[in-house]
């Protein structure tokens, strides 16, 4: 799939073919304010083909942590629906939401998702046991290689630098191959080159039949997306 750049195209057209890795439709979502209902997402459609890398972008409060909590089944939606991979994660209980997150998600954020009293493999090996496909030893061990990190695999979470930190929580994201990874400002805490570094490594070893939706405030980020979707105000603009 081509790179499109910023300026080229900012939509969430369907994409016209092929199995939908996520299909997000009709997304409302309405919250309490005193006595006031304040719409956080109002009727916000969105569809990831397999390989395809989305960026969402807005200004603060526009929606876009709403969307990833109902995207990742860590809320629900008060209307529509999400599916990943032809399955629906939303209204499920919280037990089969976390089931399915596990199963089928992946979820980066700018912040360490690692545990600490586990070192570098043993996260990989805590997140792909989540998988349902059997990951070996030797598969987790060539992830790490090419975050560059086989040398830090014993390390201890807290001994690691920002940019290994980073590498680390995207190797821990893609451990086992999920269908859809959910990236919350990945690169947030990390340089410009280390932006740029992450970014290949996010393309080159997203899964064939997976897909990324990354929400973000770096123009070189959302440049290096397939396609663009624009929040403002809970709506798609």
């Amino acid at each position: 799939m081509s790179t499109t750049t910023l300026n080229e195209i900012e939509s969430i057209s369907t994409p016209a073919a092929g199995p939908l890795v996520l299909q997000a439709s009709g997304l409302h979502r309405f919250f309490r304010r005193g006595g006031e209902e304040v719409a956080a997402l109002r009727d916000v459609s969105i569809a990831l083909e397999p390989g395809e890398m989305v960026a969402v972008v807005g200004p603060s409060g526009s929606g876009k942590s709403t969307l990833l909590n109902l995207l990742a089944g860590l809320d629900d939606p008060d209307g529509g629906s999400v599916r990943v991979a032809g399955r629906q994660i939303s209204h499920q209980s919280p037990a089969a939401q976390a089931r399915l997150r596990g199963e089928l998600i992946g979820v980066l954020t700018q912040t360490s998702g690692l545990v600490e009293h586990l070192d570098v493999i043993g996260n990989l090996r805590l997140a792909a046991s989540f998988r349902p496909a059997a990951t070996s030893s030797r598969a987790l061990t060539e992830l790490l290689r090419e975050v560059e990190l086989s040398e830090r695999a014993n390390a201890r979470p807290s001994t690691l630098s920002g940019g290994e930190t980073a590498r680390a929580n995207l190797a821990v994201a893609l451990a086992g191959g999920p269908r859809l990874l959910l990236a919350d400002e990945p690169t947030a805490e990390v340089s410009t080159a280390e932006e740029t570094a992450l970014l290949e490594l996010l393309r080159r070893l997203q899964p064939a039949d997976g897909a990324t939706l990354l929400v973000t405030h770096s123009p070189g980020v959302a440049a290096a997306a397939d396609r663009i979707v624009r929040l403002r105000d809970g709506r798609v603009s």
